[in-house]
């Protein structure tokens, strides 16, 4: 088990248990006693948890994002199913911003061999890019948030302010119809907005697990998108409701739209 993923086994494990173990983190994850403590001392330093003598308890409120290299891992299958769905809906020659989250890095990684131009909200996405031969890179300014590498602030608003794209491509933490798009993150709320402004056409790339919750920041109404993409443990319902709203809702890996 690689150490993202390790790290994500410990963050749903201490969501819902207040105090875990490292002999019991050991026998979840197969890694050693050495390895798994040094995983709880990375998290520990992200502001994940809170070391105790032979195991560690929760520091995160509810409501707060998890690392970004714990949520790589989580449904990544999904997040890779979306991001396929996603690129064949871009078109060679397409001016595209593409989103920070572990979805938005998807849609990077499956960009080889395509020739267009897009403009990451990400450190993350933009060093996955900048080696890929067909992608006109444009980078925004903006102060990087620790960890996450998300670019936020008057640059990065003044970058996308000054242009005008095809489409805006965007990953929200959380969804629900009474909500809408959330964000963790203040700072990435108002970029998302932003965004979405400056694009002619939006994707909204909403993995099951981020439906029917909210984060703390509000980026739009739920029926905002123009094309929802999502994956079969979306809630049909709720599916159905967007549908009536006008939404397309394309859920990964079948062939209709729902």
């Amino acid at each position: 088990m690689k150490s993202a993923e390790r790290q994500r086994v410990i963050v749903e494990r201490l969501q819902g248990a207040p105090r875990i173990a490292v002999a019991e983190l050991v026998e979840l994850t197969g890694a050693s006693d050495m390895t798994v403590r040094r995983d709880l001392d990375y998290l520990a330093a992200q502001g994940v948890l809170k070391r105790v003598h032979g195991g560690a308890v929760s520091s995160m409120p509810a409501g707060v994002e998890p690392p970004f290299a714990a949520r790589s891992t989580a449904a990544i299958a999904a997040k890779q199913a979306i991001a396929a769905a996603a690129v064949d809906q871009l078109r060679d020659g397409d001016s595209i911003i593409l989103d920070s989250g572990t979805t938005a890095l998807e849609v990077a990684r499956q960009l080889r061999g395509r020739t267009m131009t897009v403009m990451p909200l990400s450190l993350q996405i933009a060093h996955e890019l900048v080696d890929n031969p067909g992608i006109r890179l444009l980078l925004p300014g903006g102060e990087p948030r620790k960890g996450e590498q998300a670019l936020v602030g008057p640059l990065t608003l003044a970058s996308l302010r000054a242009l005008r794209f095809d489409v805006a491509v965007l990953s929200p933490c959380a969804f629900s119809l009474e909500s809408g798009l959330t964000a963790f993150d203040l700072g990435d709320a108002e970029v998302k907005l932003q965004a979405l402004a400056v694009a002619t056409r939006s994707i909204a790339l909403v993995d099951g697990a981020k439906w029917d919750r909210a984060a703390l920041a509000y980026v739009c109404p739920a029926d905002r998108p123009d094309l929802i993409i999502t994956d079969p443990s979306a809630p049909m319902d709720e599916r159905a409701a967007l549908a009536e709203r006008g939404v397309l809702v394309q859920v990964a890996g079948e062939d209709q739209n729902s």
